[in-house]
């Protein structure tokens, strides 16, 4: 691996602590739709532009490292044309792996 690629890779980790911080506020502070957010609709705006930035940079840093970005998880009954497509959720670890 190249320096190149290890600073890629460690921009990677940061820029996925970052999000999951992000994400972690987002889902401790999240409240029913009839009471008011603990958090300003600027904190709210600001942290979606955040998340935005990291997913655009994300999916540079991929493309960076002719990695793909399009799996996305999916239930083991769920259709689809390609097992390439995605990743299995298995919920129950008693059913065989493929």
């Amino acid at each position: 691996m190249s320096s190149k690629d290890e600073l890629h890779k460690k921009e990677e980790d940061i820029l996925q602590a970052v999000k999951q911080t992000l994400t972690r506020v987002i889902k401790d502070t999240a409240t029913p739709p009839e009471l008011k957010h603990p958090l300003s609709d600027n904190a709210i705006i600001m942290m979606r532009e955040c998340l935005k930035l990291i997913s655009a940079r994300e999916r540079e840093l991929a493309e960076l490292l002719g990695r793909e970005m399009g799996k996305r998880p999916y239930f083991i009954d769920e259709a689809r044309s390609r097992k390439e497509d995605g990743v299995v959720v298995d919920f129950d670890p008693s059913i065989n792996k493929e």
